[in-house]
C-alpha cells in the first residue's frame, strides 16, 4: 500500500518519465519527447538517446530513420547549456555513421558546431563537437565548409585543452584537414606548429602519434619546414629517435624528417648542427623495416636536388643505402634501390654506388618479388646511363643473362629499365657481341608488341642500337620483328616514332630487310609522316631515303629518280610510276600475272643461272641467324664500285657482273639475261679503255643507241614503233615481264635505263631521272676543259641517246629541255 501511495503521490511529470529508464525499447517515445516544452525532459530525452546510440551502429541507424537528427539540430542552439549539451553528445556518437553523416552534411551542422568550440562552452561540448566535426572532416566538403565558416582557428587553440579527448578529437579534425593543400597554409599561418610540438610531449601515445602524423602533413610545405627550424623542432624530433622509449614513434618521425631533408637550407641546418649524422648513425643501426624503409623513400624525395646530393653525399649516405640491400625484406630493397637511383645524378654517388652496389644488384635481378627486379634494373639504368665504368662493372657481374631473363618480367617498368641497361652495354663491342649471341634481337620482338609507350620506345631504340650488324638484322627479320617495329611508325607518341623511325632507318641497310620492310608498308606511312610538319623528323626522313636507297626498284618507281650513288643491281626492275596508295607488287608477283596490254615491266639480272644455283644452295646451308657471306661480300663490292675510280680493270669489271643477285624471294630467281653479260663484257672491253670520262660517255650513249634500234629522227619518233617490238617479245614469252637484253627497239626510258645499268657497272658515274610521256634521261658529271689549266666545277649534262645518241647537252640549255619534254 506504501509503495501504491508513494507512487500516487509522485508528481506527473516523473511518471512521463519512467518508461526512458528502459532505453532500447521505447526509442520511438524518447524522440517524441525531443519536442517537449520542459528542459529537463530534453535533457533527460538526449541523455537516452546518447545510450541507445552507444550500443552500435544498428541504433544510429534506428533513431535515423525515427526522424531523431532533425529534432536533435533544433536543440544545439537551446538556451539550457544542458539541454545543449546532451544535444551535442548525441551528435557526436552518431556521426560514426556513414548514413549519419551525409543526413547531417544536408543539415549543414558544421557551422553550429564549430559555434559551440567557443572558450565559455563546457568541455564535454568541445569533445563531442569536435567528435563530431572529426568524423565528418572525412568528407572533401565538409573540410571546405569548416575552412570557409572559420573551423580552423578554434580547433587549433583547442589543442591546448586541459581534456586530453578535446586535445585528441581536435587533432584529429586538424589532420583530416591538412590533407588539403589550402588548409595545410592556412594553419601555418595560425602558428600551429607550437602547439603540435607541445604534443609530442603528450603522455597519451595517440596524442603524439597524431601529431606527428599532422607534422608529416604539413611539413610539405616549405613555410611548415622553416617554422620548424625556428620553433627547434629539429631538436625534438631528433630526441624523439635516441629515445629508445619512444620506439613505436620513430617511423612517424622519420616521415616528418624526411619532408625537412627536401630543403636546403633546413639540411645545412641540420648539418652543421651535427643532427644529420646522427640521423644517420641511428638509421644504419636500425633493424625496423619499417624505419629502414621510409629512411630510404626520404633520401629519395630529398635527392631530387642537386645540392641535397652534394650534401648526402658528404655524409656518405651511400653506405647506408648499400647495406639495406642485404635485407631481408624486399619492400626495404625497393626503398633502397629507388633512392640508389635518385643519388645516381651526382656523380661522386654514381662512381660509389656502381662500383659496390652493381653486384648487389644484378643479384637482385634474379628476385621472385617482381617490384624488386624493376627497382634494381631502374637503378642499374640510372647506374649505367652515360658511364662506360658502371656498364663494364655490369658485365664482369655477368648481369647479361639475367638483364635478358628480365625482358620476360612481368611488370612494364622492369621490361623497359631492362632494355635500356642492355642499350647502354651495347656501347661497348664485346658487351654488345655477348648480348647479341644470346638473341636480343628475338627477344625485343615481345617488347615491340607491348602496348606500354615507354617499353616500346626503348625496344625500338635497342633495335636501332643492336640493328648496325647484319646478323642482327637478320635474326629480327627471321624472328618477325620488323612488323611491329612498322606498327610503331603509326604511334601517336612523338619519342616512340622517332625511335621507330631511327630503327628503320638503321635496319634498311641492307637490302632484304629494306625490301622487307617496304612490302609491310613501312615507305607509305613514312611518306604520311613526312607529309606532316608536326609528325615528321630527321630520322623519318633518313629512314625513308635508307629504305628507297636499298630498294631502289621501288625508289625509281615512286620517286622517279636514280642518283649516281644509287648502284642498280641484279633483280632490279622497272614497273614504271606507281600511284599513291597503290601496293608495289615483287618481281615474282609480277611474273605471275597473266599477259596483259600493260606497260612491259623491265628487269635487270646480268647472272648465269649455274652462279645463281650454286650461291642459293649456300645460302641455304649457311646459319639462319646471319646473313650469308655471298651477300656480304656483295654489299661490300658495292660501296666499293660506288667509289672506284675510272681506271678500273677488266678483271674487276668481270668479277663485278658475278655479283650475287638480290631476289624477293629466296625460293624465286629471275632468269639470267645474256644478252645484258654480253652488253657489259663489250662495253667493258671498248668503253673502259678511253681515257677520259667525256669520251667514254659519249661511246657508252652510242653503244646503247646502237644496241636498241639506232638513232631517230625527231619527225621520225612517231614511226618508230618501239610498242610493236615490245608486244611481240611479251607474247612470246608469255609474260609482261621482259629482260631489257631482249629489247632491240627501245625508246628513251629504255636506253636510259640501259645506260645506267652499264655505266654502273663499268664505273661511270650517271642518274637516272623518269620525265612524262615515256621520257627519261641520264644526267652526267662533267669537268669542263680550261685553256688556262684552271680546275673548274663539274658541269651538268644530259646524254642524248634518241636522236644524236653522244651529243651532251648542257642541263639548262634549251635542247636539253627540248629532249625532257619534246
Amino acid at each position: 500500500m506504501g509503495k501504491k501511495v508513494k507512487k500516487e503521490a509522485e508528481p506527473p511529470p516523473k511518471d512521463v518519465f519512467d518508461p526512458l529508464l528502459i532505453e532500447s525499447k521505447t526509442p520511438a517515445t524518447v524522440v517524441l519527447m525531443l519536442s517537449s516544452p520542459e528542459n529537463e525532459v530534453l535533457a533527460k530525452a538526449c541523455d537516452a538517446l546518447y545510450k541507445f546510440a552507444s550500443k552500435g551502429d544498428e541504433n544510429k541507424v534506428t533513431l535515423l530513420g525515427l526522424g531523431a537528427l532533425e529534432q536533435l539540430y533544433k536543440l544545439l542552439s537551446h538556451e539550457d547549456p544542458l539541454v545543449r549539451r546532451n544535444a551535442v553528445m548525441v551528435f557526436g556518437i552518431m556521426a560514426s555513421n556513414h548514413d549519419v553523416k551525409k543526413l547531417l552534411r544536408e543539415l549543414d551542422v558544421t557551422n553550429s558546431l564549430i559555434s559551440h568550440l567557443a572558450p565559455e562552452e563546457d568541455v564535454v561540448i568541445h569533445e563531442f563537437a569536435t567528435l563530431c566535426l572529426a568524423y565528418m572532416a572525412v568528407e572533401y566538403t565538409t573540410k571546405v565548409k569548416i575552412f570557409e565558416q572559420g573551423g580552423l582557428e578554434p580547433l587549433i587553440r583547442l589543442l591546448g585543452s586541459l581534456d586530453p579527448d578535446v586535445k585528441k578529437n581536435s587533432l584529429e579534425c586538424i589532420y583530416l584537414l591538412v590533407q588539403d593543400f589550402q588548409n595545410r597554409a592556412a594553419v601555418c599561418e595560425l602558428n600551429i606548429i607550437p602547439p603540435l610540438l607541445g604534443l609530442l610531449e603528450s603522455e597519451y601515445p595517440v596524442i603524439q602519434l597524431l601529431a606527428l602524423q599532422t607534422l608529416e602533413v604539413i611539413s610539405k610545405e616549405r613555410e611548415t619546414r622553416i617554422l620548424l627550424g625556428e620553433n627547434k623542432g629539429l631538436d625534438c624530433l631528433l630526441k624523439i629517435l635516441e629515445n629508445n622509449e619512444l620506439s613505436d614513434l620513430h617511423v612517424e618521425t622519420l616521415a616528418v624528417l624526411g619532408n625537412c631533408l627536401e630543403d636546403v637550407h633546413i639540411l645545412q641546418q641540420i648539418q652543421l648542427t651535427g643532427g644529420l649524422k646522427k640521423l644517420l648513425s641511428f638509421l644504419e643501426v636500425s633493424t625496423v623495416p619499417d624505419i629502414q624503409k621510409n629512411a630510404a623513400k626520404a633520401i629519395t624525395k630529398a635527392a631530387y636536388h642537386s645540392e641535397i646530393r652534394k650534401i648526402l653525399h658528404w655524409e656518405e649516405v651511400e653506405k647506408f643505402l648499400l647495406s639495406l640491400l642485404d635485407t631481408n625484406n624486399d619492400e626495404v630493397k625497393v626503398a633502397a634501390s629507388q633512392a640508389i637511383s635518385a643519388m645516381c645524378d651526382n656523380i661522386d654517388s654514381k662512381c660509389v654506388l656502381g662500383f659496390q652496389g652493381i653486384p648487389q644488384l644484378v643479384q637482385l635481378l634474379s628476385s621472385d618479388n617482381e617490384e624488386v627486379k624493376e627497382a634494381a634494373v631502374t637503378a642499374l639504368t640510372n647506374l649505367t646511363t652515360a658511364s662506360p665504368r658502371n656498364t663494364s662493372i655490369v658485365a664482369e657481374a655477368e648481369g647479361i643473362e639475367p638483364l635478358m631473363n628480365t625482358l620476360n618480367a612481368q611488370r612494364d617498368g622492369a621490361i623497359s629499365n631492362a632494355i635500356a641497361v642492355l642499350t647502354n652495354l651495347s656501347l661497348q663491342e664485346p658487351s654488345r657481341v655477348n648480348i647479341q649471341s644470346q638473341g636480343i634481337m628475338s627477344a625485343l620482338v615481345g617488347p615491340l608488341r607491348s602496348t606500354n609507350s615507354q617499353v616500346q620506345s626503348r625496344a625500338a631504340f635497342a633495335v636501332a642500337a643492336f640493328g648496325c650488324d647484319a646478323d642482327a638484322r637478320t635474326e629480327l627479320r627471321n624472328a618477325g620483328g620488323l612488323g611491329p617495329l612498322v606498327e610503331l611508325l603509326h604511334s601517336k607518341n612523338e619519342e616512340v616514332r622517332r625511335n621507330a623511325c631511327w630503327a628503320v632507318m638503321v635496319c634498311g641497310s641492307d637490302e632484304l630487310t629494306a625490301v622487307e620492310l617496304c612490302r609491310l608498308g613501312a615507305l607509305d606511312i613514312l611518306e604520311e609522316i613526312n607529309q606532316s610538319t608536326k609528325r615528321k623528323n630527321k630520322f623519318s626522313e633518313a629512314a625513308l631515303e635508307k629504305l628507297l636507297d636499298n630498294n631502289l626498284s621501288q625508289k625509281y618507281s615512286r620517286m622517279g629518280y636514280l642518283s649516281s650513288s644509287n648502284i642498280i643491281t641484279n633483280g632490279f626492275y622497272d614497273c614504271g610510276q606507281i600511284k599513291h596508295g597503290e601496293k608495289f607488287l615483287s618481281l615474282e608477283e609480277l611474273s605471275k600475272q597473266e599477259l596483259t596490254d600493260r606497260r612491259a615491266i623491265i628487269f635487270i639480272n646480268a647472272k648465269p643461272q649455274e652462279s645463281v644455283i650454286v650461291e642459293n644452295v649456300q645460302d641455304e646451308s649457311s646459319s639462319a641467324s646471319g646473313a650469308s657471306s655471298k651477300e656480304k661480300a656483295r654489299k661490300g663490292k658495292g660501296k666499293k664500285e660506288e667509289e672506284k675510280p675510272k681506271e678500273v680493270t677488266e678483271v674487276a669489271v668481270t668479277h663485278t657482273v658475278q655479283e650475287e643477285i638480290n631476289p624477293e624471294n629466296s625460293h624465286w630467281l629471275p632468269p639470267p639475261d645474256f644478252i645484258l653479260m654480253d652488253y657489259i663484257n663489250d662495253a667493258s672491253k671498248t668503253i673502259l679503255p678511253l681515257t677520259s670520262t667525256r669520251e667514254q660517255v659519249v661511246a657508252l650513249a652510242q653503244f646503247v643507241a646502237d644496241k636498241m634500234g639506232g638513232s631517230v629522227g625527231r619527225e621520225q619518233l612517231h614511226n618508230f614503233f618501239w610498242e610493236l617490238d615490245l608486244s611481240k617479245i611479251e607474247f612470246e614469252l608469255k609474260s609482261n615481264v621482259v629482260p631489257i637484253g631482249k629489247i632491240k627497239r627501245g625508246t628513251f626510258y629504255h636506253r636510259a635505263l640501259l645506260f645506267k645499268v652499264i655505266a654502273d657497272r663499268i664505273g661511270i658515274g650517271c642518274s637516272l631521272v623518269r620525265g612524262k610521256y615515256n621520257r627519261a634521261w641520264n644526267e652526267v658529271k662533267l669537268v669542263e676543259h680550261s685553256p688556262k689549266g684552271l680546275l673548274l666545277p663539274p658541269q651538268e649534262y644530259i646524254v642524248d641517246l634518241m636522236f644524236e645518241p653522244g651529243s651532251l647537252l648542257k642541263q639548262g640549255s634549251a635542247k636539253a629541255d627540248q629532249y625532257k619534254l619534246l
